[in-house]
């Protein structure tokens, strides 16, 4: 119970962090941005596999959880803006 209190905190502060380093308004809430770090953390976790030589869907550290939350949210905006324009 606690490591998935704990797993759900990292990844707000993950998201956060991503958000911040992301200009311009993502139009996420918490739950939002709890969610972008939590993914991130497996986007981060599975580019790190694929550096170390294998293939696994884990979750990552906060380095690894901001530079899957960052990757997820510039994917977000490219996706929204074309949809929206296009």
């Amino acid at each position: 119970m606690f490591s998935l209190i704990g797993f759900l905190i990292m990844g707000l502060i993950a998201g956060a962090i991503a958000r911040l380093l992301i200009p311009g308004d993502q139009g996420l809430g918490i739950l939002g941005t709890m969610l972008v770090g939590v993914v991130g953390s497996y986007i981060g976790g599975l580019l790190g596999s694929l550096f170390s030589g294998g293939l696994a869907l884990t979750a990552s550290g906060l380095i690894g959880s901001v530079v899957g939350s960052v990757i997820l949210l510039l994917i977000m905006g490219r996706t929204s803006r074309r949809r929206i324009t296009g």
